[in-house]
């Protein structure tokens, strides 16, 4: 793989992505605070001949104690945003299958298998905006209509609803066309893993970090930030780059604490790191269309070619 030569800086500087605009707020705040402690010795120390500060010591080992912290975090959400990923690249797989095994083994019948093909194209768009509390996106309306898309979108559960329409297919499949019954539990047994994915995925999106580990975190990160300028008093010849070094500390620990809130929801639309989902779902249904003409135009050749 060649090495991407201008990555290095490129990403150095890109703002689409990263967290700094959401941070920096928070970090001028304490830039501020470190400017008007500093202010403060110098009024105290120039009107009661009297030095305020604290030993570095201290710091060092909470700081150490605080990257610590910030890195579990940082790994809880990470993983929670891998597993969701891996969940749906289930969703990608099973997609697959489920028509794979019913083009190849469900009955010839053009209408069953232009239904079975959309039905599971659908499957990916609803369990989309089911994560991200949407309504059903246009291209439900192409794959299926517009009746079957007022009543998905006004079922309890969106995703189960469109199960319930595939598994609905199996069986007539089963009873009108014959499908023989070891067909029929492969493909159900497709059908099945899909909505399972989904449960797992609601499972992440249900289940918050705990909130006390938030705030725990997060005190810890305003109590060291604000003590910080304490501790550098008088330890530099030139005491006004303290609030610039406060920033240069905040930026860092602030920028991992909100990394953690962006990954724990992988599925929110609004998250800068959110799971491309869009881009997926497309592709299941690409992957599946083109599946469906491929089958289309063999059966046409083979009609076509001298038996």
């Amino acid at each position: 793989m060649a090495m991407d030569k201008n990555g290095f800086w490129r990403d150095s500087f890109a703002l689409k992505g990263s967290v700094i605009t959401q941070v920096f707020p928070l970090i001028l705040t304490f830039g501020l605070i470190s400017a008007v402690i500093c202010v403060l010795d110098w009024v105290v120390e120039r009107a009661l001949d009297v030095q305020i500060g604290l030993e570095v010591a201290p710091h060092e080992i909470a700081g150490a104690a605080l990257g610590l912290m910030l890195i579990l975090r940082t790994n809880a959400g990470y993983d929670r945003w891998w597993e969701a990923r891996k969940l749906w690249g289930g969703i990608v797989n099973q997609s697959r299958s489920l028509v794979i095994s019913a083009l190849s083994y469900g009955p010839t019948d053009p209408e069953w298998r232009d239904n079975i093909v959309r039905w599971t194209s659908v499957f990916p768009h609803i369990a989309r905006c089911s994560l991200r509390g949407q309504k059903p996106n246009p291209e439900v309306v192409d794959l299926v209509g517009q009746v079957h898309y007022d009543a998905i979108a006004n079922s309890q559960h969106m995703p189960s609803y469109v199960i319930y329409k595939i598994a609905t297919l199996l069986m007539e499949g089963r009873q009108r066309f014959q499908l023989d019954p070891f067909s029929f539990q492969q493909i159900d047994k497709e059908r099945a893993l899909l909505i399972d994915h989904v449960g797992a995925c609601e499972r992440i999106l249900k289940t918050p970090l705990p909130l006390v580990y938030s705030i725990k975190i997060r005190r810890f990160i305003m109590l060291f930030l604000v003590t910080l300028p304490f501790a550098l008093l008088h330890k530099m010849d030139f005491e006004m780059l303290i609030p610039l070094i406060t920033m240069l500390v905040a930026y860092p620990l602030i920028s991992l604490d909100q990394i953690g809130v962006e990954l724990q929801n992988p599925f929110s639309g609004s998250n800068l790191n959110h799971l491309p989902l869009r881009n997926i779902v497309d592709t299941i249904q690409a992957n599946l269309a083109g599946l469906q003409k491929a089958q289309e135009d063999e059966a046409t050749l083979l009609a076509k070619s001298p038996r």
